[in-house]
């Protein structure tokens, strides 16, 4: 594990310690979560421009009108 440097507001540092504290977790573990989510967020939309370009070729056939695409 690699360790990194921050710089932030030192109120905004001790609210957020109190909040991790709260939830009983440390600011270092809120912050590996946060990370996790962060770079997961950008995956997805990188993962879903590439399966749009693979699809770009499939078509519809038509317009629907929007009872259509609301139908279940």
């Amino acid at each position: 594990m690699k360790n990194i440097t921050l710089s932030a507001d030192d109120d905004l540092i001790e609210k957020a310690r109190a909040v991790a504290r709260a939830q009983r977790r440390t600011l270092n573990t809120a912050f590996r979560e946060w990370l996790v989510l962060f770079t997961a967020s950008h995956t997805d939309v990188h993962s879903y421009d590439r399966m749009m370009k693979r699809l770009g070729h499939i078509k519809a056939g038509r317009h629907f009108t929007r009872d259509e695409m609301n139908e279940r």
